[in-house]
């Protein structure tokens, strides 16, 4: 039986800050209604790819395609036009505008995206709050409303950076389950994640960067028999 093919292709991917040569060669993909993770330690350039992907890299080469389309070349507002949501790190929920407001900003880019009743299903505490300042949220409210907002797109591949990063045991289960839920309804999912043990209960497959390279690839099913190899590799 063929493979299918890939939503995401990523090929020889190089980037740069400034003078700075961060991502060398790097090669991945990811197949339609996946959850992939891009896990290593800090600093080897597994935020740098989702940024080099959403064209947010002011130099890069190589190729990025998106349902075959390629995506080198096009600034970052086409991209997510084309149906990619990036939520960062650091969130950008905005600390003047309330929940609502929040949710509101981005525009739908294709058909598909939810609406607000299905993501206050998905994070009952948004609808609780739904009058509060981004400022007023705690971190694990704020990382509700920043995967929230992407859902409200239309987006197919929604990249999400360190979602866990700093939450409480309780919020990061609530995380997981969403991203379990949104993977049931079709959803793609890019995942760059610290937190290994996470990330093992919910990826299909993870590849694993050194150096802004790949270095190793495994699928869910073959983490036993290499977590001798991964504790190496994150330092864990």
């Amino acid at each position: 039986m063929p493979e299918p093919h890939p939503l995401l292709a990523v090929n020889e991917l190089e980037a740069w800050y400034g003078e700075s040569h961060v991502l060398h060669g790097v090669t991945f993909d990811v197949q339609p209604g996946e959850v992939v993770t891009l896990l290593g330690r800090n600093g080897v350039g597994k935020t740098t790819t989702l940024k080099a992907i959403m064209g947010i890299m002011e130099s890069r080469t190589g190729s990025v395609r998106f349902e075959d389309a390629e995506l080198i070349g096009r600034t970052s507002d086409a991209i997510a036009r084309a149906g990619i949501a990036f939520c960062p790190e650091e969130r950008g929920i905005f600390s003047t505008l309330d929940v609502k407001e929040n949710l509101l900003l981005p525009p739908q880019v294709r058909p598909g995206g939810l609406g607000l009743d299905r993501i206050f299903e998905l994070f009952p505490n948004l609808q609780e709050r739904l009058s509060s300042q981004g400022t007023k949220l705690s971190g694990g409210e704020q990382q509700m409303l920043a995967i929230g907002r992407i859902l409200r797109t239309g987006a197919r591949l929604l990249l999400l950076d360190e979602p866990t990063e700093g939450l409480a045991p309780v919020i990061i289960q609530q995380i997981g389950r969403t991203i379990g839920a949104l993977k049931a309804q079709g959803f793609t999912i890019l995942l760059v994640e610290q937190n290994f043990h996470f990330a093992a209960t919910l990826a299909d497959r993870h590849y694993v960067m050194e150096h802004g390279r790949i270095v190793d690839h495994f699928s869910a099913g073959e983490l036993k028999a290499n977590t001798e190899k991964l504790h190496d590799y994150l330092g864990v």
